[in-house]
């Protein structure tokens, strides 16, 4: 432990700064959130759909992993289990919402009112920019199936490798690689109707 104390802050790997801050020191902790923060934030948007839900869960996260840092062993990479702990909060979000709006939608059609669903058309002409095109590629992820997405996020935007995915994920290399496959698939065909709409 003397010798992590000795070395920058900012020199020192994600497994070193965990047990820096499970040893009493609050800055290795505000290094964690500072590295983590923008990664955690892309990657939860990417099952939301929605900037002010991602921070939360952001938020909860790093709650989750101030109150239980002693919970953290190194037998893992610490990415694997932040990534995890995001992961799981936003599937119970998505759970919780999907109940809220299966409930909403009853008590509408009870009530004898009309349901009506935003209707978002994009074609080439209106993509103009970074934001209309990054809201494309939002609607088409909103379309794969939550394990497939989860897979395609981790890898295709996330970047991690497929042990740390299958860690995250609680399956085996060979079910990530095809949960990959199959959701580029699906990404692909969404985001060709999307475009062609």
């Amino acid at each position: 432990m003397n010798e992590l104390n000795n070395k920058p802050l900012a020199m020192l790997s994600d497994e070193e700064l965990i047990a820096l801050f499970q040893g009493g020191n609050p800055e290795a902790f505000d290094i964690i959130v500072g590295k983590f923060k923008n990664p955690l934030m892309n990657f939860i948007y990417r099952f939301t759909s929605n900037s002010t839900e991602s921070e939360d869960i952001v938020q909860e996260t790093f709650v989750k992993v101030f109150v239980n840092k002693h919970s953290y062993k190194p037998i893992a990479k610490f990415s694997t289990w932040i990534y995890t702990i995001a992961a799981n909060l936003a599937k119970t979000q998505l759970r919780r919402k999907a109940r809220i709006t299966f409930f909403s939608s009853l008590s509408k059609k009870y009530d004898g009112e009309e349901i009506e669903f935003e209707d978002k058309n994009y074609n080439l002409d209106s993509i103009t920019n970074t934001v209309m095109m990054d809201e494309i590629i939002q609607k088409a992820l909103d379309r794969i199936p939550l394990k497939y997405r989860e897979a395609v996020v981790l890898r295709d935007i996330q970047d991690l490798p497929y042990e740390e995915i299958a860690t995250i994920t609680g399956t085996n290399i060979g079910t990530v690689k095809s949960r990959i496959n199959r959701g580029r698939d699906m990404l692909r065909k969404y985001l060709k109707v999307s475009i062609d709409e």
